[in-house]
């Protein structure tokens, strides 16, 4: 199935290779095997580069690499483990080595490669964030067969966290309204985005978010696709709408800029890997 299709958008776990698969549970690492290493330094992934390609180092750790934590095994590939460990953020890399932004507009990590990355980087937050549980203040224990724990002291049972998000391309004849935030990069736009709340549908979300963040109202709210979004441990619900009504008025706390743009003449777009870019590039006009 080429990329990118709905389902196989990165990050979702159709982009995987075909002999990776998930841990049902966190192993022990074995240092008598090679293995596949998922190093994070802040918002970047560690690559080894070589003749123009960027590979996830193979083998021991990389010397001159000190990690904050211990790793965590938590999938294998080509029969060998894969682990994922962070770096600290001011650590220099040794020769051979290039920190790569995960949101990148060059998408320079094959698809394949971020996607496992991507896993690795939200089962790493899980295990930080679930180290108490959250009824009781005790420290839960790993659970044998699944990536949830159960804490000693209460029972209680708890499970990666997952945040329903829903992202909406909303369009007005041969026009996308399109919004800025400040941290992102210059000059680039995406779409109306935001966390579900509590008795909320996904569409009803969407509703919200739109007028929210711009001041304007939607109507005919199609869901088209989802994607995980481990940044750090989101589900993306991409929907289409169209303009009911209302002008814009941009939501001064978050958003910097909201505009109608012409789809002839867009401007700088978030990447390919994304949800925002495929439904704008898919769903763009008015023939789809």
């Amino acid at each position: 199935m080429p990329y990118p299709e709905t389902i196989n958008l990165p990050f979702n776990r159709s982009a995987l290779p075909d002999d990776f698969a998930v841990l049902p549970t966190p192993q022990s690492p074995d240092d008598d095997q090679p293995a596949h290493w998922i190093v994070l330094q802040g918002g970047n992934l560690v690559l080894q580069e070589s003749q123009g390609d960027l590979l996830l180092p193979l083998g021991r750790l990389p010397n001159g690499l000190t990690l904050k934590t211990p790793p965590l095994v938590f999938a294998s590939w080509q029969k060998r483990q894969v682990r994922v460990a962070e770096l600290p953020s001011l650590s220099v890399l040794p020769p051979g080595l290039s920190a790569e932004p995960f949101n990148a507009f060059r998408e320079r990590i094959p698809a394949d490669l971020v996607t496992i990355a991507g896993i690795g980087k939200q089962l790493l937050h899980w295990q930080k964030m679930s180290r108490f549980c959250s009824r009781c203040g005790g420290q839960p224990l790993q659970l044998p067969d699944s990536w949830g724990k159960r804490c000693p002291d209460c029972a209680t049972e708890h499970f990666p966290h997952i945040h329903p998000c829903a992202i909406v391309l909303i369009r007005r004849d041969d026009q996308l309204l399109l919004i800025r935030k400040p941290e992102w990069a210059q000059g680039r736009y995406s779409l109306v985005a935001g966390f579900l709340d509590v008795g909320e549908s996904l569409e009803e979300c969407a509703i919200r978010e739109a007028k929210e963040e711009t001041g304007v109202d939607i109507k005919n709210v199609r869901y088209i696709t989802s994607q995980c979004w481990p940044f750090p441990s989101q589900l993306m619900a991409g929907f289409v709408a169209d303009y009911a009504g209302g002008e814009i008025r941009p939501d001064d706390n978050e958003i910097e800029d909201a505009r109608w743009f012409t789809i002839g003449s867009l401007p700088d777009l978030p990447a390919r890997r994304s949800i925002a870019r495929f439904l704008i590039d898919t769903y763009g006009t008015l023939a789809n």
